[in-house]
């Protein structure tokens, strides 16, 4: 979501809401993570940065869309580390590339990482996949989570758009096109999630939340073949994204006429300015350029901040908890 399209009420609210959560996750994480995992942080939120980066086309719709990661992200790592993950990433692309609002992280973590940690991952996709993991089970239960998730998440973005009042996108009309278009996308995100799952599942059976404990492999091994994708797909697949609208974008042309919408008042002005300050590669790109370079720059500057950052976060919070007497 762009800051456009809500109110400061909505979203500084919303912001409080996923600084709760945010809370809740690192607690958790403090007491049940166990430190030799933190790699895994960082490398899977670089490999979901990355991913992000790439929209796939929604054939016969003029529309694309790019998977959100959270189930991904709660498979291998646990719902409340994939939380953290998911709130480094939308604040990286929000600061630095201008992608999402800041008034809006609140809302955007929300909506795309809590339905998947804390619900869709432990009430569907656990179940479903059951304690055999097999390849069918896998499968079915991405593409379920998926779908719940992001369904979810895209009547959350109809609901604050209703509650925020201040855009002339009609309820109603929102609904109709933001669910089916994400309906597609969630089956694309499904079918990404399962395929890596199932990767690890037969090469890398490192990442207990799937509970693989045959043919050990360490955790060294998982995060180098996750950290070498990213930089394989932000700095080079990047470039075969789909110039499509995304399913938001689209959504609101559908809606309004247009996806391109115009904020006003001191908080927004506020927050915009915040953005072109921080921002170093706006929409992925070098300043008033359209060079293929600025995509590939972009993409491997956001792996290594991802990198970098998510695992200082995870060593912060660990050391914290040493500090504090906590089991390890």
């Amino acid at each position: 979501m762009a800051d456009a399209l809500l109110s400061p009420a909505v979203g500084g609210t919303m912001l409080a809401v996923s600084a709760g959560v945010l809370a809740y996750a690192v607690r958790d994480v403090r007491r049940n993570f166990q430190e030799s995992r933190i790699p895994l942080m960082g490398v899977t939120g670089a490999f979901v940065f990355a991913a992000q980066m790439v929209n796939f086309s929604i054939p016969g719709t003029g529309s694309s869309g790019h998977i959100s990661g959270a189930v991904l992200l709660a498979a291998l790592l646990g719902p409340s580390p994939a939380f953290i993950v998911m709130a480094g990433v939308l604040l990286i692309q929000a600061l630095f590339f201008a992608d999402g609002g800041l008034l809006a992280w609140g809302c955007n973590l929300f909506n795309m990482a809590f339905f998947g940690c804390f619900l869709a991952y432990p009430y569907l996709f656990r179940p479903i996949a059951g304690k055999t993991l097999s390849r069918p089970r896998i499968l079915a239960a991405s593409l379920v989570a998926s779908i719940v998730s992001l369904e979810l998440g895209a009547f959350a973005v109809t609901l604050e758009t209703l509650l925020s009042g201040i855009t002339e996108l009609p309820f109603g009309m929102f609904v109709a096109v933001m669910m089916p278009i994400h309906l597609a996308i969630a089956v694309g995100e499904g079918l990404a999630t399962g395929a890596v799952l199932l990767f690890v599942r037969s090469h890398l059976p490192e990442a207990e939340e799937l509970r693989l404990e045959e043919k050990k492999l360490s955790v060294r091994r998982l995060s180098l073949v996750l950290g070498l994708a990213a930089l394989v797909i932000g700095g080079g697949l990047s470039l075969l994204a789909s110039g499509k609208p995304d399913g938001l974008e689209w959504s609101m042309e559908r809606t309004a006429g247009s996806a391109e919408l115009e904020s006003s008042g001191a908080f927004h002005a506020l927050f915009a300015r915040l953005a072109e300050f921080f921002a170093l590669l706006p929409d992925y790109a070098f300043p008033g350029s359209e060079s293929p370079a600025g995509t590939v720059v972009a993409g491997i500057a956001g792996v290594v901040l991802c990198l970098l950052i998510l695992v200082a976060c995870g060593c912060l919070i660990c050391r914290k908890r040493s500090c504090r007497g906590g089991v390890r």
